[in-house]
C-alpha cells in the first residue's frame, strides 16, 4: 500500500509538473507580415508572449518558420530576435508561423514548446496571368554586368512599355534600370553595371508594364548572381606535342571572374580535317594544365577547354564558349619540321645579308681610285 501511494504521488507530481509546464509556453502574440516596398524583402514580427514571474530562470527563444505558398519546404530560423527581413516570392502568397521555446529549471532542463501561431501575406496581383512577360532569362557576365531578356506577355497589346526594378541589401531605395535593350522601340532587356556589392545577396528584381486601358501581370523574381555567372572562354590556349603524350596549357579569362572559383572541361578530337570533329570528353578539373596520351600515334590531335564557375563558389552556372573550334597539333616529326622551317629562314636572311655585305665591300675596294663611284 505505501509503494502503491508512493508511485500514485510520483505520478501526480509528474502530471501536475508537465501541466504547469504546458501552461508556462504560452505562445507569442500579433504575428504580423509587412511590405517595405522592396520587391520581396518583407518585414516579419511578432510580440513576446506574456510570461509569469516564475519562468525567469527560463531561456526563451522562438522557432520562425517561413516561406512562399507552393514551397514544400520551410525555411527554419532559431532566434531571440522579434524582427526580421526576409524574401518571398510576391507573385505568391507570404506565409510565415513562430513558436516559443521554453528551457531551463523552470521546465526541469526540458525544452517545451508553444503552440504556432500564423501569418499569411500577399500582393494584389493586377492584370491577367497571361499578360506577364515570359521566357525572362538572366547572365551575369564575367562577375562585371548583368544582362536580363524578356519577351512580352501572350496577351501584351501593342505599344506596351516595360521597365526593370531593382533592390537588394544596401540600397536605399528600389532603382530602376538605365540601360534598356529594345526591339521595335519596347523595352526587352536590360544590361546593369556595378553590382559586386549586391554578389552574394539577395538581388529582388520586378519586370512591370503599362499599356494603355490593360493593366499588366508584374515579373517578381530573386536572382542569386554568382548563380548566374558566365565567364570568358580561357585565353592562351597552347599545346605542346610529342610522340606519346601532348600538354595543353591555358590562363582564365579576362574579367573580373575569380580565379580559383573556376573549372575547365576539356575535349579531344582526332581528325582537324573533318567538317565535324567528333569531340570525346577528357577532363574536368581547376588547374589550367593537363597531359593527354598520344599513344595511339594519331597523325592530328585537337583540343577545345571551356570554363564556369565551380561548386566551390556557386550552386550552378553557365559555361563559356569554347575555344576557338579546333586547335590542330601535328606528329613529332611534322613538329620537328615546323620548328626548323623559321630555323632555316633565319638562316637564310643572315647568309643572304652577309652576301650582300660582301658585294659592297668589293665594289668599294674595286672603285677606290675612281672619283665619284656610287656607294652602297
Amino acid at each position: 500500500a505505501a509503494l502503491f501511494s508512493l508511485c500514485l504521488f510520483s505520478l501526480l507530481t509528474l502530471c501536475l509538473t508537465l501541466c504547469s509546464v504546458s501552461n508556462a509556453a504560452a505562445a507569442p502574440r500579433d504575428l504580423r507580415i509587412t511590405d517595405p516596398g522592396l520587391l520581396g524583402s518583407l518585414d516579419v514580427q511578432w510580440e513576446p508572449p506574456p510570461l509569469a514571474p516564475a519562468l525567469n530562470e527560463c531561456t526563451v527563444k522562438y522557432r520562425f518558420e517561413y516561406r512562399s505558398s507552393g514551397d514544400t519546404d520551410w525555411k527554419v530560423i532559431f532566434t531571440r530576435r522579434l524582427r526580421f527581413r526576409v524574401g518571398f516570392d510576391l507573385s505568391r502568397t507570404a506565409e510565415a508561423k513562430v513558436q516559443t521555446l521554453l528551457q531551463g529549471r523552470c521546465t526541469d532542463g526540458v525544452e517545451v514548446q508553444s503552440d504556432w501561431i500564423h501569418a499569411t501575406f500577399h500582393v494584389p496581383l493586377q492584370g491577367r496571368l497571361e499578360s506577364k512577360v515570359q521566357n525572362f532569362h538572366c547572365i551575369y557576365h564575367d562577375w562585371e554586368y548583368l544582362t536580363c531578356t524578356w519577351q512580352p506577355g501572350l496577351l501584351t497589346p501593342r505599344g506596351a512599355n516595360y521597365g526593370l526594378y531593382y533592390w537588394y541589401d544596401g540600397l536605399d531605395n528600389v532603382v530602376q534600370c538605365d540601360h534598356y535593350i529594345q526591339e521595335q522601340g519596347i523595352n526587352v532587356g536590360c544590361v546593369l553595371h556595378n553590382l559586386s556589392q549586391a554578389e552574394y545577396r539577395d538581388l529582388n528584381v520586378c519586370v512591370n508594364g503599362s499599356a494603355a486601358a490593360t493593366l499588366l501581370r508584374p515579373l517578381y523574381t530573386t536572382l542569386r548572381l554568382h548563380n548566374l555567372a558566365k565567364p570568358s572562354p580561357p585565353q592562351q590556349l597552347v599545346l605542346v606535342s610529342a610522340a606519346e603524350e601532348l600538354l595543353v596549357v591555358w590562363s582564365p579569362p579576362g574579367g573580373r571572374t575569380p580565379a580559383s572559383c573556376l573549372e575547365y572541361e576539356v575535349q579531344a578530337a582526332e581528325d582537324a580535317g573533318a567538317a565535324a570533329a567528333a569531340w570525346a570528353f577528357v577532363s574536368t578539373q581547376m588547374e589550367t594544365a593537363l597531359t593527354i596520351s598520344r599513344a595511339n600515334q594519331s597523325h592530328v590531335s585537337c583540343v577545345r577547354v571551356r570554363g564556369r564557375t565551380n561548386t566551390f563558389c556557386a550552386d550552378q552556372g553557365f559555361w563559356s564558349e569554347w575555344t576557338q573550334d579546333c586547335f590542330s597539333v601535328s606528329t613529332k616529326e611534322d613538329k620537328q619540321l615546323f620548328i626548323l622551317i623559321p630555323v632555316i629562314l633565319s638562316l637564310s636572311i643572315s647568309l643572304i645579308i652577309f652576301m650582300l655585305i660582301g658585294q659592297c665591300k668589293k665594289r668599294s675596294a674595286a672603285g677606290k681610285p675612281q672619283q665619284g663611284s656610287a656607294g652602297c
